[in-house]
């Protein structure tokens, strides 16, 4: 079995410790998903691994010829080749044998009757033989298809950084290495492309390490989930459903266990209180077990996760955005032909489909960075606009994190109208205090996104639009974006590739085909995705046969839960509880405040608020409970 070991591993980037003594092993068929909040040190250990950065100390130990393939975020191609040269130009056995083959074949095709010519030549086949290089060429060009890249001659400088990745993917791919390490691969993919990864993948026949945002993908490929968090890094077995599920319980004990420990302590502060007479003579074992509990008790909290966002913002008129018959062509590419669309308040568009499509140009249409060709847009007067954009403005590097909000403003008002300084709103997404101070330009990739995104939501707009916002952001990141859309009392256009984020945030789909072509769909994007693979049947009528449109999913019609469906299946019943339990608690707390009226109307106002969400819960419960297999 080919095994990677690592003992001790540490690495430090100026003051803080991305990893610190940690330990593991990957063996064969291991997929392995690497996730944590950005700044923590994924890329970096990929890096280590890779032997592209050495680390502080610790070692690897890998089998003799043990080979890595992996696949950077920013790919570090040769823009003066062409897509299938640059393919072949990488340094892995495999390439090397290709390229001598064709210098042999060369020189021996000028001159066969040379004697060196022929050794050379016969050399070079009997490697090809050997490590079966034969096939690579039509593999490579059947990677690249699946991943629409067409033209092989094309050069790399002309391509974009989309498409670069792709390529830089194909050359990862074909190595076929004993450890394949992906970081970030499904971004700028398609979903048929991902879809296609996502079984590659699953009969890869070495080890997987990836680091993906993408959760449906981690579900799908995972077999183990390593989070790497504070220096420390933890394995979890299975996909990232049943991480989720043992984080949840893991936290759940690590509270019980918090608090047992503050309880001890209380008692252990009384006594020490007390004074030396009252104490008799001081035992020195429970005042040592007190300084434990104390440093224990009182250090800050180490979690990535949990935050509630929720700013307020300006009030939004029930006109927001309406196209009418709006045109647009840029060079030969139609982007918009005659499109109609009204956008309201409280809509949550999401915006998918092939890249190159005109997703990104739309945004930039209603930002009035792109002007139409023909037709009418319309910007309601109380829309404040939000955009995040892929390519993230330029930030001062040598300014500081706090320096570069605070121009900003000092703080912001919650939905609740209190003050929020930036210090806080920092730490709720997941800058602790001890970063306040760090130089833009230490920051992760990661980290600049995560700060550019709280910048803009600093602005308190009404209208937000949001530009693959999935790309480069981790999981903890998402999931505090996600809780705060749904919260936002706004309008909400997103363009992205991320199933699951689509399915969490958008309730009305535009589906870009190309030229202008532009389908609506209402609905779950999953759901979307299933009846797009749902085969057109023929139907006869009147002696001809027509092929008939998919019908839509109704009632009637479905017969089992979507995998989303499936995901929201095993949560509901919980949920419910959980907000029954609130419920109760909501009551109970009228019942000790009776004489309070101020206090009862505001209890009542969030009982009611509750149960509408109840209902809601009960009417989906009872609407799922129909397709739910026995």
């Amino acid at each position: 079995m080919q095994t990677l070991k690592a003992e001790d591993l540490t690495e430090t980037y100026g003051t803080k410790t991305l990893f610190n003594k940690i330990n593991f092993l990957i063996n064969e068929q291991d997929r392995i998903g690497l996730i944590g909040t950005n700044g923590t040190g994924k890329t970096s250990l990929l890096n280590v691994l890779a032997n592209i950065d050495p680390q502080d100390s610790g070692q690897i130990e890998t089998p003799k010829n043990y080979t890595i393939g992996y696949l950077r975020q920013t790919p570090a191609l040769d823009e003066s080749l062409t897509i299938i040269d640059a393919v072949f130009a990488g340094s892995q056995t495999v390439f090397k044998t290709i390229r001598f083959y064709e210098q042999a074949l060369a020189r021996y095709s000028q001159d066969p009757e040379d004697a060196e010519n022929q050794r050379q030549f016969e050399s070079a086949e009997q490697r090809m033989n050997q490590e079966d290089a034969w096939t690579a060429e039509s593999d490579v060009k059947t990677i690249l298809t699946q991943l629409h890249v067409m033209d092989l001659n094309q050069k790399i400088g002309t391509l974009s950084g989309g498409q670069q990745k792709r390529v830089d993917l194909a050359q990862t791919l074909i190595q076929a290495p004993d450890l394949l390490m992906l970081d970030e691969p499904t971004n700028h993919l398609d979903f048929d492309s991902i879809a296609w990864l996502e079984q590659y993948l699953t009969s890869y026949k070495g080890a997987l390490l990836i680091v993906t945002h993408d959760r449906y993908f981690l579900d799908r490929v995972a077999n183990q989930i390593w989070e790497l968090s504070f220096g420390n890094l933890r394995q979890y077995p299975g996909n990232y459903q049943a991480y989720v599920a043992k984080k949840a319980e893991q936290e759940e004990q690590e509270a019980v266990q918090s608090q047992k420990e503050r309880r001890l302590y209380k008692q252990e502060l009384a006594w020490m209180r007390r004074g030396p007479q009252a104490r008799g003579t001081k035992q020195q074992a429970r005042i040592n077990r007190f300084e434990t509990l104390s440093s224990s008790v009182n250090a800050p909290e180490q979690s990535a996760d949990n935050i509630a966002v929720q700013l307020g913002q300006q009030r939004l008129g029930k006109k927001v955005i309406e196209f009418k018959h709006a045109s647009l062509n840029l060079g030969s590419h139609i982007i918009l032909k005659d499109f109609s669309e009204l956008i309201q308040a409280d809509e949550r568009v999401g915006i998918t489909g092939n890249n190159g499509t005109g997703k990104s140009t739309l945004l930039n249409v209603i930002a009035q960075l792109q002007p139409i060709d023909d037709g009418i847009i319309d910007i309601g007067e109380t829309v404040k606009l939000g955009y995040y954009t892929q390519k993230i403005e330029p930030i001062p590097e040598d300014k500081r994190i706090i320096s570069y909000l605070s121009d900003v403003g000092s703080g912001v008002l919650n939905a609740n109208g209190e003050h929020i300084s930036v210090t806080n709103l920092l730490e709720q997404f997941l800058f602790p205090r001890s970063m306040h101070g760090t130089l833009i330009r230490k920051l992760s990739g990661g980290e600049k996104r995560r700060l550019y995104l709280l910048k803009i939501l600093m602005q308190q707009p009404n209208v937000l639009l949001l530009d693959e916002p999935t790309n480069d952001l981790d999981i903890g990141t998402l999931t505090v974006l996600e809780d705060y859309l749904t919260h936002f009392r706004g309008t909400v256009i997103t363009v992205s590739h991320d199933r699951y984020f689509l399915n969490k945030v958008a309730e009305h789909l535009l589906i870009f085909e190309g030229q202008g072509k532009i389908n609506r769909f209402t609905g779950r994007f999953t759901d979307y995705l299933q009846q797009q693979d749902q085969p057109e049947t023929p139907t006869v009528t009147d002696g001809k046969k027509v092929e008939s449109k998919a019908e839509p999913t109704d009632h009637q019609k479905k017969i089992k839960l979507t995998y989303a469906e499936q995901l929201e299946w095993q949560t509901i019943e919980s949920d419910i509880d959980g907000l029954e339990n609130k419920k109760a608690d909501l009551q109970n707390q009228m019942n000790d405040n009776s004489d309070d009226y101020g206090k009862l109307a505001d209890l009542q106002k969030k009982i009611d608020e509750l149960d509408v969400k109840i209902d809601k819960k009960m009417n989906r419960w009872e609407y799922l409970s129909q397709y739910v297999d026995d």
